[in-house]
């Protein structure tokens, strides 16, 4: 992933929608120009461009292409978990780099869990970020928390600058985004003053 600029922090799910960058599914014919990029500027990236066109197949919504005024500047993958794909992730009993398709929630299913598979992008197609969690808003994904392994310095930042903390499970450096309406409200100390004082009226 090129480095993008990330100095000032923002929740994964509040980050600006710019219009200087078109977010849109990806179509066919631009999974070979997309899976070169992910090979040159993801460190890791195996797969090819005949299985990658298989995930899409599967889920067109599944991989996103970053453009602005016709120019392709990279793009965003997404593994769409169901609960037994969600358990693997946390297990460390998944192949990441050539997910089963029984991990994968169908068009049907409800989604557990969303792995960031991929984040590969060029000069300002960083920026299409924002679109790319609008469309992860959508009902179907809403209540997915998203995770991820940064694999460069500026995958790391970014995580750090959009919300994303490591998490403790049994997959390596694994990082979760939990989203805002899945959160466990902050009990604040009024609050405990307030309810001992409510007990303490009952008798």
């Amino acid at each position: 992933m090129e480095r993008g600029s990330f100095a000032a922090r923002h929740d994964f799910d509040a980050l600006p929608l710019s219009p200087e960058v078109d977010v849109c599914c990806a179509q066919f014919s631009e999974i070979a120009a997309l899976s070169q990029m992910a090979h040159q500027l993801v460190p890791g990236v195996r797969i090819g461009t005949a299985e990658l066109a298989q995930y899409v197949a599967f889920d067109p919504q599944s991989i996103l292409t970053f453009s602005r005024k016709g120019s392709l500047l990279g793009g965003m993958a997404f593994l769409f978990l169901n609960g037994r794909g969600h358990d693997a992730l946390l297990l460390d009993d998944i192949c990441l780099t050539a997910p089963d398709m029984c991990h994968l929630a169908s068009a049907n299913e409800e989604v557990s869990a969303i792995y960031i598979w991929a984040i590969a992008a060029t000069g300002r197609g960083i920026a299409g970020l924002g679109k790319a969690a609008a469309h992860l808003r959508q009902i179907r994904f809403r209540n997915a928390d998203c995770y991820a392994h940064p694999s460069t310095v500026a995958g790391c930042e970014i995580m750090k600058a959009t919300g994303f903390e490591p998490v403790a499970s049994f997959q390596p450096d694994l990082w979760c985004y939990t989203r805002p309406w899945n959160r466990q409200p902050m009990r604040m100390p009024g609050a405990i003053v307030q309810s001992r004082s409510f007990a303490d009226a009952r008798h």
